[in-house]
């Protein structure tokens, strides 16, 4: 199925890139997302099934191609509606839907990749394509936005390799080449320690680019910026998800060898530098899209963290990621009607939301509520187990300085949003004001009460796959 899939996309991504009818084009997008329906049944239906040899659907995979197949529903949606109020021209309509295409194919590819260098060719596309979405505009700033994320990206990219090359130099000690996943497990307590140590520093620091975590978060903060909404929404949920399964499946690896507590460290003081680098920018950022993407950075740190303390903590470490897409994917499809009100990302150009799109201004409260883990977001669920967890493993120091970098950041990030609700907006014209259909709410609702459901009250087929995905992971 997987080279079904890939041929496909490609088929209707060159269509999409050469096509110039507006009909045609939706009519492609239609049938990529049926495409991408059948691939994630298939996948679901064939679980550890291994195809063209580098691929295979195990349960973090699928965990992830669901996630991405249900936003990448409304992300198309929220596409059309955005495309047809800028009234683009063709030939950009044409390439923003085949950037569309071509990115979650990457992203899927590299979720179901089962060997690392595999995944670093699709890490590798997911920037090519995320680069042409950012530059849609075709202004200076879009053009800055893309510049600053393949710069970054390229070396981020390029570290990973690195990393690769001193990770096969540790699997020659342990007689083989294989660089698949299941193979470097299996392998792990065997491998030259002083290459593994270095392919780990150089692995995990380049997947932080994706993840947005430091050293690397800078990749995404433009990128989200300068990004149309719908792009935004998937830069910041789907496309995050890629970096954490990088690093995901190699600290599985590293897990299982002697310099597990040793990467710990590494991990640690990354995420809590991310949490602190948020709460920073949180109090100074006046750009409302740029404060949505310093929030992913500090739920990439709670994330990591949930990694380190371990125990409950690897289980709501992948709750955790799985519902922040939804919730920031919902937060990026609401800011395309924000910026039609006030044709303006700056919090000190907007106000009285509650009177200009009811239905989005309850869209930012609920996910306010869901973004800062108040109950009964399913976020304060995987972050109470976090905290649990680092307080079981003897974190104590940690789990306080976090709480207060966290104090900081709810403070911040409501003082924005009650500004942006309720506060009288200045010097603004109201017979201007753009008609928003309430309609264009339904699917941010869908992904905000999905992010409480799957966190209270979660069906067991989601639990038995995150408990299967951390199996590997020493308890």
């Amino acid at each position: 199925m997987i080279g079904l899939y890939l041929s496909g996309a490609l088929i209707i991504g060159c269509s999409l890139f050469f096509n110039r009818d507006k009909k045609i084009n939706y009519l492609l997008v239609v049938a990529f997302l049926i495409l991408q329906t059948a691939l994630t049944i298939y996948e679901c239906n064939h679980i550890n099934f291994v195809q063209l040899n580098y691929f295979s659907s195990d349960a973090l995979a699928l965990l992830m191609l669901i996630t991405l197949n249900i936003i990448s529903i409304p992300a198309m949606y929220h596409s059309y509606v955005y495309l047809s109020d800028k009234r683009d021209n063709p030939r950009h309509r044409a390439f923003y839907f085949a950037a569309m295409v071509m990115l979650l194919t990457a992203i899927s590819a590299a979720y179901l990749a089962n060997h690392i260098a595999v995944t670093w060719i699709f890490v590798e596309l997911t920037t090519l394509s995320a680069s042409v979405l950012i530059y849609h505009r075709r202004n200076n700033h879009s053009l800055e936005g893309t510049w600053k994320y393949v710069f970054v990206c390229a070396i981020s990219i390029t570290l990973v390799f690195i990393g690769i090359l001193f990770l096969s130099f540790a699997l020659h000690q342990a007689g083989t080449d294989d660089l698949s996943f299941a193979v470097l497990i299996k392998k792990a307590p065997e491998l030259n320690l002083f290459w593994l140590r270095l392919a780990f520093v150089f692995i995990f620091t380049g997947f932080t680019a994706k993840l947005g975590l430091v050293p690397m978060y800078t990749a995404g903060i433009d990128a989200k910026d300068k990004a149309p909404s719908p792009a935004g929404a998937l830069l910041s949920s789907v496309l995050m998800n890629v970096g954490f399964v990088g690093v995901f499946r190699f600290y599985t690896v590293i897990a299982n060898s002697p310099l597990h507590a040793w990467a710990n460290h590494v991990m640690l003081i990354a995420a809590l530098l991310s949490i602190f680098v948020s709460a920073v920018y949180m109090t100074k950022v006046k750009n409302i899209k740029r404060m949505f993407a310093y929030s992913s950075i500090e739920h990439a740190g709670i994330v990591i963290l949930g990694l380190v303390a371990g125990g409950i903590g690897y289980y709501a470490a992948v709750l955790h990621i799985v519902l922040h897409a939804f919730i920031k994917a919902s937060f990026f499809f609401q800011m395309g009607q924000i910026y039609r009100i006030y044709k303006s990302k700056s919090i000190y150009d907007s106000g009285n939301y509650f009177k200009y799109n009811l239905t989005g201004s309850i869209v930012m409260l609920l996910g306010f509520f869901s973004a800062t883990a108040m109950p009964p977001s399913g976020l304060f669920i995987s972050e109470f187990l976090i905290f649990r967890s680092l307080f079981e493993s003897n974190y104590l120091a940690v789990l306080i300085i976090v709480i207060i970098l966290l104090t900081v950041i709810i403070w911040a990030f409501g003082k924005n949003i009650f500004k942006l609700l309720f506060s009288p907006a200045v010097d603004f014209d109201e017979d201007s004001i753009e008609k928003i259909n309430p309609a264009e709410s339904i699917s941010q609702f869908i992904l905000l009460g999905l992010a409480v459901y799957l966190g209270i009250n979660p069906p067991n087929e989601f639990v038995t796959l995150i408990q299967e995905a951390i199996k590997n992971l020493p308890q």
